[in-house]
């Protein structure tokens, strides 16, 4: 079942949406409940949902503000946004931050929803085979290769800041340092970066960070946190999070598996 995550502050608006969908038919469930983003935000960081369901003007943090933060995070959930009509500047931001998809409250209806759940479902599905087709998961003679980065775009700035990703992992980087980097406007290298790769800056940090710690996990001892830290991430928890979303495994249990691997010579 894909979790869904439901951010709404009007109470009434929010159970409407859970009570008028059969979830688990469609492959979902309602993993979660918010009232803003700032709430939200927090619960994303303790249990990724599969898809954000989220209204855009809510108090303390809004829906694009959420969406935001989550992509910086390097949080690739699906996002669709409940709107008002005369919102499309904020609909607009949301899309160029990543949302899979809008819908209108006052036109939202169960077949609405449904189209839209199953189109989010067929988007799951394609990331997840195309996740389980790329992580051929290297052994302990085979470092992992880091991408190639100069085949995936000749645009000039982004080519700048994928060369400086792997040159300079291990330092603080954000969106933000990137586009003071490239003097380009935050909004617009996000939006760019994504897609000229494909993917979020910040995923693709996170990505070559797990590369890293993989290699060393594989050719040296040093303990889990050192190694987390020298790849660039100071919070130990969120390094094992981040590389188990990448590789389904713990630092420790990917280690522990390929020093236990059967050898293949001696058979």
């Amino acid at each position: 079942m894909w979790k869904v995550l439901l951010v709404e502050d009007e109470v009434f608006v929010r159970e409407s949406v859970r009570e008028i969908i059969a979830w688990e038919e469609l492959g979902f469930t309602v993993s979660g409940e918010a009232g803003n983003g700032a709430e939200a935000l927090e619960m994303i960081r303790q249990d990724v949902p599969d898809l954000v369901i989220s209204d855009i003007v809510m108090p303390e943090m809004d829906g694009v503000e959420l969406l935001r933060r989550t992509r910086e995070e390097g949080v690739d959930s699906r996002f669709v946004m409940l709107t008002c009509m005369n919102d499309f500047e904020n609909v607009r931001l949301a899309m160029e931050y990543g949302a899979s998809s809008y819908i209108l409250k006052l036109s939202m209806s169960v077949n609405s929803l449904r189209d839209t759940l199953r189109k989010i479902s067929g988007e799951l599905e394609k990331s997840l085979e195309n996740r389980t087709r790329s992580q051929g998961l290297p052994g302990p003679d085979t470092p992992p290769q880091l991408p190639a980065h100069e085949e995936i775009t000749s645009h000039p700035e982004i080519q700048k800041i994928l060369h400086y990703l792997h040159n300079h992992y291990a330092e603080d980087i954000t969106v933000k340092s990137m586009s003071q980097y490239v003097m380009m406007a935050e909004n617009y290298v996000s939006t760019l970066f994504k897609k000229k790769t494909g993917q979020t800056l910040i995923h693709y940090l996170h990505q070559v960070r797990v590369d890293q710690a993989i290699r060393l996990l594989t050719t040296s001892d040093l303990p889990v946190y050192e190694i987390g830290n020298r790849v660039g991430f100071v919070n130990d928890n969120y390094f094992i999070k981040i590389f188990k979303r990448l590789t389904t495994q713990t630092p420790s249990q990917y280690r522990h598996t390929q020093r236990h691997k059967p050898d293949s010579m001696s058979l």
